[in-house]
């Protein structure tokens, strides 16, 4: 019985959702990616990975199942926090900022890059 009980104590983490769509503004700056987890534990991906600190900027941040089309590049497999965890990271705006994010996702991240 108390298997049960601890398996239904865990239900309402499984519904949490698999990516969040952040949105950060301030003057002349408007971004928007998804966060398309893979392996990173939902509490750390939404309290850490989906809550960036930016100084000056307005952050907005929504938790989706799944990223929204439109992306203009996507960084798949990409590997954050200490290279562990692996997460898909979508590009929405301005597609001539693929020249300076496409080598990074292939350096530092070390993702593959891809055009939707």
């Amino acid at each position: 019985m108390r298997a049960w009980l601890l398996l239904f104590s865990l239900l309402p983490g499984l519904a949490l959702a698999d990516a969040c769509v952040v949105r950060s503004q301030a003057e002349r700056l408007d971004v928007k990616v998804c966060q398309q987890n893979h392996n990173i534990p939902s509490k750390l991906f939404r309290e850490g990975f989906c809550q960036p600190q930016l100084k000056g900027q307005t952050v907005e941040v929504e938790f989706v199942e799944q990223c929204p089309s439109g992306a203009y590049g996507v960084c798949q497999q990409a590997h954050v926090g200490s290279g562990l965890y692996r997460q898909d990271i979508h590009y929405y705006g301005v597609a001539s900022d693929a020249a300076y994010l496409q080598p990074a996702c292939t350096g530092q991240y070390q993702g593959k890059w891809i055009k939707p």
